[in-house]
């Protein structure tokens, strides 16, 4: 646990960084998926550094592509990218705005895209099954970007051909960068939709370790359909001025405000 929680906290503060350093990118987000991939990286996916390259492990799809810097850090933490973080969103860099899985082991799939993601990673789930691989599929889809339509085409597909080896985390903020998503597009209830489309869902605090572990065990003893795990999470989390804030959705922290950042993750 206390392995975790450092690792965690490292990618936080490298979210901070390449967002401040680059004075771009989206670090509310970010900030609110942490603790989950963490946990997948860390202690659910056999991905490593020697196998990253290939397509024989497990497999994690960001469909909320804009929130790359929580991927690159936690790839950086993992030590499957050992490049300059740095680098984010710079001319002729490696690690785009949005994921590109052309330049950067361990990115499964290009997204940013908002709907094409989870439909990427149902066809990867597809096609383990075609093929008797038994690794598992991952993704991560925002709540904002369930107002897609090319979400619920993904859903149907998923529960249609029972892909009980894919598992998606809702990173249920209740932000996008125009305001509360019930605001900009209500598509509640989220979770009955996905009921309704025969998934299994299950309930947590995203940011509560114990509750994302419990839901990954319950989540590999699902037969017969896919299994959505719903996680309510905070945008900006740890950083008190971004936390709650949609107008941290997509703004680059200046000097002083990244200083401050640091040190309030540093106490978390």
């Amino acid at each position: 646990m206390g392995d975790l929680k450092l690792h965690i906290k490292n990618i936080r503060k490298n979210i901070l960084k390449m967002v401040a350093n680059a004075s771009s990118g989206h670090p509310g987000g970010s900030l609110g998926a942490a603790d989950i991939l963490g946990v997948l990286y860390f202690e659910y996916m056999d991905i490593n550094e020697d196998n990253a390259a290939g397509v024989d492990r497990d497999r994690f799809v960001l469909s909320k592509g804009h929130a790359s810097p929580v991927l690159y850090a936690t790839l950086y933490e993992k030590g499957i990218f050992k490049g300059d973080l740095m680098t984010f969103r710079q001319i002729d860099s490696k690690l785009q705005g949005h994921p590109n899985m052309n330049y950067v082991d361990g990115v499964d799939m290009s997204t940013g895209s908002l709907g094409q993601g989870i439909s990427a990673a149902v066809g990867m789930a597809m096609a383990n099954k075609l093929s008797k691989n038994d690794h598992r599929v991952y993704a991560m889809l925002g709540d904002g970007e369930c107002a897609e339509g090319q979400v619920w085409e993904a859903a149907m597909a998923a529960a249609h051909y029972k892909l009980d080896n894919l598992c998606v985390f809702l990173d249920l903020n209740g932000l996008q960068i125009d305001g509360n998503t019930v605001d900009v597009m209500d598509s509640r209830p989220l979770d009955k939709k996905f009921e309704a489309f025969n998934w299994e869902v299950i309930h947590i605090d995203g940011h509560n370790l114990d509750e994302i572990r419990a839901a990954l065990d319950k989540a590999k003893e699902v037969k017969g359909k896919p299994t959505l795990i719903f996680a309510n999470t905070i945008k900006g989390k740890g950083v008190s001025f971004m936390e709650n804030n949609y107008a941290w959705h997509g703004v680059a922290p200046n000097k002083e405000q990244l200083a401050q950042a640091l040190e309030e993750v540093e106490a978390m």
